[in-house]
């Protein structure tokens, strides 16, 4: 008798000892266990606030979570870029532009977040052209440069600020005309630089399509030329190449990013998801309709491919330029 029950008691204690080394794998609950607030450095109404609108409510269904968008503007969107980056959770992500990633560090050594080591890159959501635009009255093509070079720093242009793609493709554009010495104005979203132009406190700006194509359809702006080659998001606007500009090749581009620590299983599952709603036509002609070429799949490596390229770029400009934070 003694026998059998010290052998049913075996078997009890081995039942119970596999019951709960499985406990922690039933109660474990999948990535998002909250909802997601996904931060955007410019305010409601800009290009990159459409992006993450673009993404964030099919993310939430997808995910079975809410996905929040909270709009931080200031600092060129860095304001934004350091909350993500302090994150201590998998529940906070982030819609950047080119700056935060590639020249903010060169122009703000202070800056409180190392774009090289404090975030996991994701992919890019939307690529784009600028456009340079000038007041209604503006001459067209070569005339514009012409009046633009006899005008020297008496003329200003506007960007959303120090560092942007904006910012530093002017100075670059700077660089490819003699003569040309406009003054920077930097302002907090492209809907304010284009108040800027039409109320005449600056004559031109590098502004994306989606901001900026209704004005000059309305007659309120023209559209100078494209910082690239023809594109289907502007084509009746000519590259800046036809006007004797040579070398000058820039896009505009917003992503998607987390925190250095985001856990494995999130990345995964966000690549997943994202891959699938950027591939999703509807999603596609909205995020075309703001302006913005969608890319074919989410793909991290394009993105860190895209970051260390145009980090190089930008180095070259800054020096060149001799571009300071103070500007």
């Amino acid at each position: 008798m003694k026998t059998i029950l010290s052998g049913r008691l075996v078997v009890g204690m081995f039942a119970l000892f596999a019951l709960l080394s499985f406990v922690p794998v039933a109660f474990a609950q999948p990535w998002p266990t909250k909802p997601i607030r996904l931060v955007v450095g410019f305010p409601g109404g800009s290009t990159p606030d459409g992006a993450a609108r673009a993404i964030a409510q099919p993310l939430s269904k997808a995910l079975g979570q809410p996905v929040v968008v909270d709009n931080r503007s200031g600092a060129s969107g860095n304001i934004a870029a350091d909350q993500v980056a302090k994150a201590t959770d998998d529940h906070t992500l982030g819609i950047v532009i080119n700056g935060n990633l590639t020249s903010a560090k060169m122009l703000s050594p202070n800056l409180p977040y190392d774009p090289a080591k404090d975030f996991t890159l994701l992919s890019t959501v939307g690529t784009a052209p600028l456009i340079l635009v000038a007041q209604p009255d503006a001459p067209d093509g070569r005339a514009f440069f012409e009046a633009a070079s006899a005008a020297g720093d008496k003329w200003n242009y506007g960007s959303v600020g120090n560092g942007s793609v904006a910012h530093l493709g002017m100075e670059l554009l700077k660089s490819r005309v003699p003569g040309l010495a406009a003054v920077h104005v930097p302002y907090q979203g492209n809907p304010a630089v284009v108040v800027g132009i039409l109320g005449k406190q600056i004559q031109m700006a590098l502004i994306p399509p989606g901001v900026v194509l209704p004005q000059v359809a309305a007659g309120k702006m023209k559209a100078i030329g494209l910082t690239s080659g023809r594109s289907p998001l502007a084509p009746n606007v000519a590259p800046l190449a036809d006007f004797g500009i040579k070398d000058f090749q820039l896009e505009v581009w917003t992503a998607l990013v987390g925190p250095a620590n985001l856990s494995p299983a999130a990345k995964d599952r966000l690549m997943k998801e994202l891959t699938a709603i950027l591939q999703d036509e509807a999603i596609r002609q909205q995020l075309f309709n703001q302006g913005w070429k969608a890319p074919s799949t989410a793909s991290s490596t394009e993105l860190q491919t895209r970051v260390r390229d145009e980090t190089r770029i930008m180095q070259k400009i800054i020096s060149s330029q001799g571009v300071k934070s103070n500007q």
